[in-house]
């Protein structure tokens, strides 16, 4: 009988432990730094020709290990290519060591004996050392249009090389880097009525100009033709105090979403909260003071990672001196708050408080007249 009933018990807490573990090891479509977690599949060859014509984004894009290797190997490669040519041309004119040289021969470049040496000739033409060892002797024409091409392809391989890399140290996704957002999100109440809450902060002292708030939440639903759609979007309103455009981002914001008869969490308890399966996805957008340049930051939170009936520390305060002192400690810190249980309860208890409040203050009868009576007047009189 124990037996029995021991395993029993562990058939249910393996039911309801099992998809908790599941959810749990869900992955993401955008992780908490902001990347999205997708892949493509099955695209035709063709269409890999298209990274090739757009050639500038795809040289931005690609990690710096690339763009290092690129950048050795274009330099390295045009020398040894030019050596080359520089080598056929002294070789071709009887200018190495070793060749027949008639009475009277005259040198295309002076003192290219051999590749060593016209290697080294290429990377001083090409780098405009020029060591005054090796030197054109004005005798060739080709050698005087070879010196030209190889000038211009090595302007054109520094300033195509210096773009990139200037262009990837910009990236606006770097600026992104230095705005955050709290690990957590909460659910509380604030002015009257039932929200989630989440914390974002701008880690630098310029400001995003034009800031905008707002958020996605991805789930899978099943329509009434029984078709199933894999992360479906749905709009999530947040907003601060001062409104959710045009933000003054000086200082953490927190952001707000009120759980409302148009809220997707309106059917959540505290209790259901934990088995749902969905991802809320927060961007903001705005443009930074320094560059000009438009960025995005990113970061989803999972249900696993809302907190029902707790509230956010407060972080900002006024030093002796006058200052505004964020501590940064309690960025994502919270502490426990009384909640209702769901937005149901909330709305029935708000309808019942108010439903006392109008039995106590009575009705008012628009029929009543006051009259005044004056202490002359004597109201015993027949």
């Amino acid at each position: 009988m124990v037996s029995l009933s021991s395993s029993r018990m562990f058939q249910l807490l393996q039911g309801h432990l099992q998809p908790a573990a599941h959810r749990t090891l869900k992955s993401r479509l955008v992780t908490k730094d902001g990347r999205c977690n997708i892949e493509f599949g099955n695209i035709e060859y063709s269409n890999h020709f298209a990274y090739l014509l757009d050639f500038w984004t795809t040289f931005v894009e690609i990690r710096w290990r690339f763009v290092l290797l690129l950048f050795v190997a274009s330099f390295a490669g045009s020398w040894f290519i030019f050596s080359l040519l520089w080598y056929w041309i002294a070789k071709s004119n009887g200018d190495l060591t070793g060749q027949n040289r008639t009475d009277g021969h005259v040198q295309c470049v002076d003192n290219v004996n051999g590749l060593t040496t016209a290697f080294l000739y290429s990377l001083e033409t090409q780098t405009t050392i020029g060591y005054g060892g090796r030197a054109l002797t004005g005798h060739c024409a080709g050698t005087v249009a070879l010196i030209i091409v190889q000038s211009l392809i090595g302007v054109f391989i520094n300033c195509f090389m210096c773009g990139v890399i200037l262009a990837k140290i910009s990236l606006p996704k770097k600026r992104a880097k230095t705005v955050t957002f709290s690990d957590t999100a909460v659910i509380c109440l604030k002015k009257g009525s039932l929200c989630l809450l989440i914390r974002v902060a701008n880690l630098r002292k310029t400001l995003l100009i034009g800031s905008q708030i707002y958020g996605k939440l991805l789930r899978t639903t099943t329509t009434a033709d029984g078709e199933t759609i894999i992360l479906d979007q749905v709009d999530i309103d947040f907003t601060v105090d001062a409104g959710k455009d045009n933000l003054f981002f000086v200082c953490p914001l927190t952001l707000y979403h009120v759980i409302n008869t148009s809220s997707p969490f309106y059917e959540l308890s505290a209790d259901s909260l934990p088995q749902q399966d969905f991802e809320l996805v927060v961007f903001l957008d705005g443009m930074a003071e320094s560059t000009s340049s438009a960025c995005q930051v990113r970061t989803s939170y999972v249900p696993q990672e809302i907190k029902w009936g707790y509230s956010f520390l407060p972080i900002i305060s006024r030093t002796k001196m006058g200052k505004y002192h964020v501590d940064f400690s309690n960025f994502s810190k919270s502490v426990r708050v009384t909640t209702p249980h769901c937005v149901h309860c909330f709305e029935t208890d708000s309808d019942h408080r108010k439903h006392n409040n109008q039995e106590k203050g009575g009705i008012d009868n628009l029929g009543f007249q006051v009259i005044d009576i004056h202490d002359s007047v004597d109201v015993t009189k027949m």
